[in-house]
């Protein structure tokens, strides 16, 4: 796959994430945010098994089995506190305020990684908090951040730390169906349990909100999240948080469209002020001068 075609991959991937949020919201009329998020992820591993097993990998290298599970971690923690989030924000505050990770994912690199983010980055992400501020509360600051603006910023600080562990996977390892699958998997065995001790999962609900769990499990997780891993060996960690940022304005369109949200001007003023910071980072983010020439694992 050339950088090219890894970055549409990218932007398809935010297209399907950002009006997916929709159905993010509408889903919680019939399911709690666990057990949206248990279903969305075991129809997504449903329907990577298949792929999975074409791949044909080995399942005894360790190495593997030991970065897969820091990406599935940071993945499942990631996707359930977005679902729960979306119990007390609107979908243009979430789509905004989770794409905050795109400022992140460069600090995250730098942190772990030893890849350094520089002036341009602080300042991206100080500009971000600035407009978290406002897309709160203009006055109030972060003492107005509703419970699922917390949740919000919480869910892009693991997507951050996913993203940086996905691409070192995805460059050391390959098998990107495989690598998919498991976290998905994971994802929905780690919230079961809670999901029917806390909320309860009844069948009559489960098909009621079938159209919305058809939305996420087969576009928004089945098809984006496979679509970010595949890409994801093809360029860097930052310039993927950048390209999926685009999640944030088709989110906030699918509210205009879909649920009548007309935000007033400090969410805003607080979003511009975010998607000004992930241009910057956009504009500044280093270009790989070469694709990554290793090809997956057969």
């Amino acid at each position: 796959m050339s950088p090219t075609s890894a970055h549409l991959a990218l932007l398809l991937a935010a297209a399907f994430w950002g009006f997916g949020n929709v159905a993010q919201k509408t889903v919680l009329d019939y399911l709690g945010p666990l057990g949206a998020t248990c279903l969305r992820c075991a129809i997504a591993a449903a329907v990577l098994l298949p792929f999975a097993l074409m791949e044909r990998r080995r399942y005894d290298d360790e190495a593997w089995w030991r970065s897969i599970f820091i990406v599935s971690v940071t993945f499942a923690a990631a996707i359930s506190l977005q679902q729960m989030a979306y119990q007390s924000t609107s979908v243009t505050n979430a789509s905004f305020l989770v794409n905050t990770a795109t400022v992140l994912t460069p600090l995250a690199a730098w942190l772990f990684l030893q890849q350094r983010t520089g002036r341009t980055g602080l300042f991206a992400a100080a500009m971000t908090l600035l407009g978290a501020c406002l897309m709160s509360d203009a006055a109030g600051g972060f003492t107005a951040l509703t419970a699922g603006d917390v949740l919000c910023l919480l869910s892009a600080v693991f997507y951050a730390l996913w993203m940086v562990a996905l691409g070192q996977h995805a460059q050391n390892h390959g098998q990107p169906f495989s690598s998919a699958f498991v976290q998905f998997a994971f994802a929905a065995v780690a919230t079961l349990p809670p999901a029917i001790v806390i909320e309860g999962i009844d069948i009559e609900a489960v098909a009621a909100a079938a159209p919305e769990l058809a939305v996420l499990g087969l576009l928004s997780t089945a098809a984006a999240f496979s679509l970010q891993t595949v890409a994801q060996r093809y360029t860097t960690a930052s310039r993927a948080a950048v390209l999926v940022s685009g999640e944030s304005i088709f989110g906030a369109l699918g509210a205009y469209a879909f649920l009548d949200e007309r935000p007033p001007w400090h969410v805003l003023s607080g979003a511009l002020m975010i998607f000004t910071a992930i241009m910057i980072v956009a504009l500044s983010a280093h270009v790989p001068a070469q694709r990554l020439e290793a090809e997956p694992e057969g």
